[in-house]
């Protein structure tokens, strides 16, 4: 705990005649910084995701956990009377707060995706559908089908449980996907530190050596490859959140019309999110290097 805190402080204090212990420069900086960005840059896109899926899957819950559709295919002669016996069946049945017939227009709005803008609907065999709306309490949907089975037998219910429960839990497989993909690119990013930590460290093991002639500790000489390494890990995780975030912006929105990536942003609060991950990464570059730090010392002893 007193090496650690140690550690902490001297990251935050700095030493001018220490900090020099690290070069400045070479591909070990450059290394750093580049792993840094191009993984902070990696992460927004993750949470991104994340966020989306879960805003995703709470939606299509909510849209399809109190609704449900009725389906009406008859001769065009029995139509309008078994059209008429449904109302009357949903009118009558407790739990059901509105049933609205869908109309010719909307239900080519609904084919026309597949279909393109001129589905000839009255040359079709489209059945009537009805939207079924909920109330907080809901219907029994067996004790419906049993009565529509009684007196509407071309009506089919479709309370919409086998499209709701995998969407939710493609959504939602899909946003646990994003966080464990951020626990991947923060594994890889601490790997990369390590390996250039050590690099760092092996290429002034004469240095250290003298260090150690002259009275510094171990933890004085670590000290200063942690400072310089999070401090390298801080500036490029910033530049590759900030790229990041306007590549997000850069995304299509929710309003636009944009098939699969539709609404993949930030929204509200999720922004403040971003603000971590600089941090996270100077806290991941201070644990990796310290421990790399620490048992290459040790070996070189």
């Amino acid at each position: 705990m007193k090496i650690a805190l140690g550690g902490i402080t001297s990251l935050l204090a700095g030493d001018g005649h220490r900090d020099r212990v690290v070069p400045p420069t070479g591909f070990t900086a450059t290394l750093t910084s580049f792993t840094s960005g191009a993984m902070a840059f990696l992460v927004v896109f993750a949470m991104a995701l994340s966020f989306a899926s879960a805003r995703l899957a709470d939606r299509w819950g909510d849209a399809l956990a109190k609704s449900a559709t009725l389906r009406i295919s008859a001769p065009q002669a029995e139509i309008e009377i078994q059209l008429a016996a449904a109302m009357q069946v949903l009118n009558t049945t407790a739990g059901v707060k509105s049933a609205t017939v869908i109309s010719q227009e909307d239900q080519q709005k609904l084919l026309e995706p597949w279909f393109g803008p001129d589905v000839p609907l009255d040359m079709l065999p489209v059945p009537v559908l009805i939207d079924i709306l909920e109330t907080e309490d809901g219907f029994d949907p067996d004790g419906l089908r049993l009565r529509l089975a009684a007196e509407v037998p071309a009506a089919v219910l479709d309370d919409h449980s086998r499209w709701r429960r995998p969407l939710i839990s493609a959504a939602t497989r899909l946003s646990l996907l994003g966080w464990v993909s951020i626990i991947l690119i923060v594994g890889a990013s601490a790997a990369m530190i390590t390996l250039a930590a050590r690099a760092a460290l092996a290429a002034n093991a004469q240095v250290i050596a003298v260090l150690r002639l002259v009275g510094a500790q171990d933890t004085y000489i670590a000290a200063a490859f942690v400072r310089r390494f999070a401090a390298r890990a801080f500036v490029g995780a910033l530049v590759g959140m900030v790229l990041g975030a306007m590549a997000v912006l850069l995304l299509p929105s929710s309003a636009q019309q944009a098939g699969i990536l539709t609404g993949l942003r930030f929204q509200g609060t999720d922004w403040l999110w971003l603000l971590v991950i600089p941090l996270f990464a100077a806290v991941v570059a201070f644990v990796a290097t310290r421990l790399a730090a620490l048992k290459v010392l040790g070996e070189l002893s």
